[in-house]
């Protein structure tokens, strides 16, 4: 029976890399039944929204969906498509492997992280409140009565910063059970609680109370600024990082950077009753149609999506021919090659052939 699946198209380059992706899936033997849905920039003139209401339908029917990169703007315009529908399904985990392949430039040789990170709170909760209004001013000057050692300048723009105990515990427990379900020995929660006691601090404390429910993992904690440089040193000392919303964005783009930067960075957003899974880079706009952008990323999220719906054989397969084709570095886009501008690189759909070519 096939997997009823969402496929979202996404805008810039989404569209190719979907495309790409789809066609390496099916190459699997595994059988789809898609429900092809587009967002982002390129339907807002028909449909008022980046996000229109049948991708978020169909999602909640099928569970399951592969998401192309779609933009977000900067500074201005709307919100995040992506933080959108993590919050609207309730996608509290994000899940980001980072490992080397042999033949992409990375300064590290073996490295073998996953990021889980917390999606629906801390600072990208998007409670905030914008310089001028008269709610700011409001909250400012109750800031200001009941902190009267609070220094906050005028003109200001507030943002708030949640993190709940039961938010922080199931976070906590998921990166514990993925751990222990794909043969982890070690989570280390991230924080800056010696700063922000009252928020970092729960979620430490959070943390090392779900520890002892675990005690066939090791489990310890570091500070972000920290973290930072132990990854640099010695990042073969870790394994399963988990942490607030903030942190996990930032430390997730380390680790990619780490591996050989972000077209080869997977990703899945996991909760209750669903998942979508999606590559950690951006829409690419200026490369849009061009046919030249790598599309590693999303297969190995095509990948992760394998592994949810327990097709673990045939995600073991694509595994084994995207590592093959990236390692033997023939067919693979400009950005695998040694020399960017090698005039043999190929394109987006002739890298998804090879690997299809591996599989078969």
């Amino acid at each position: 029976m096939a997997y009823q699946v969402t496929l979202v198209r996404g805008d810039g380059t989404g569209p190719e890399l979907a495309e790409a992706t789809r066609r390496v899936l099916e190459a699997t033997g595994v059988e789809f039944d898609w429900d092809v849905q587009d967002a982002g920039v390129d339907v807002m003139e028909q449909t008022g929204t980046p996000l229109p209401d049948s991708v978020l339908e169909s999602i909640r029917r099928t569970k399951v969906a592969l998401k192309a990169p779609i933009t977000t703007p900067v500074g201005t315009g709307f919100r995040s498509v992506n933080v959108a529908i993590r919050k609207e399904l309730d996608l509290y985990a994000c899940v980001r492997p980072c490992r080397t392949y042999e033949g992409v430039r990375s300064v590290f040789d073996k490295v073998d992280l996953v990021v889980v990170r917390e999606n629906t709170e801390d600072l990208y909760a998007g409670i905030e409140f914008e310089r001028g209004d008269a709610e700011t001013a409001e909250l400012r000057n109750w800031l200001l009565e009941h902190r009267p050692n609070a220094i906050i300048r005028e003109p200001v723009g507030i943002s708030i910063k949640p993190i709940s105990v039961p938010g922080a515990e199931r976070i906590v427990r998921f990166a514990f059970e993925y751990a222990r379900t794909n043969n982890r020995r070690k989570v280390t929660a991230v924080h800056k609680a010696n700063i922000m006691k009252f928020s970092d601090g729960l979620f430490l404390e959070v943390a090392r109370q779900v520890a002892q429910d675990y005690p066939d993992i090791e489990f310890d904690d570091r500070i972000v600024d920290n973290m930072c440089m132990q990854l640099m040193q010695k990042p073969e000392q870790y394994d399963v990082l988990v942490l607030p919303n903030l942190y996990g964005d930032i430390i997730s783009d380390l680790c990619a950077g780490m591996v050989g930067g972000l077209g080869v960075a997977p990703g899945g957003n996991i909760g209750e009753l669903g998942a979508v899974f999606e590559a950690t880079h951006g829409s690419a706009p200026k490369y849009k149609g061009l046919n030249k952008v790598n599309p590693t990323a999303l297969i190995l999220s095509g990948e992760m999506m394998l592994r949810h719906l327990g097709e673990h054989e045939a995600a073991d397969r694509l595994n084994a021919a995207v590592s093959a084709v990236i390692a033997e570095g023939k067919d693979v886009t400009y950005d695998l090659k040694p020399n960017r501008d090698d005039p043999t690189a190929v394109g987006t759909a002739e890298m998804a052939d090879a690997i299809i070519a591996r599989l078969k």
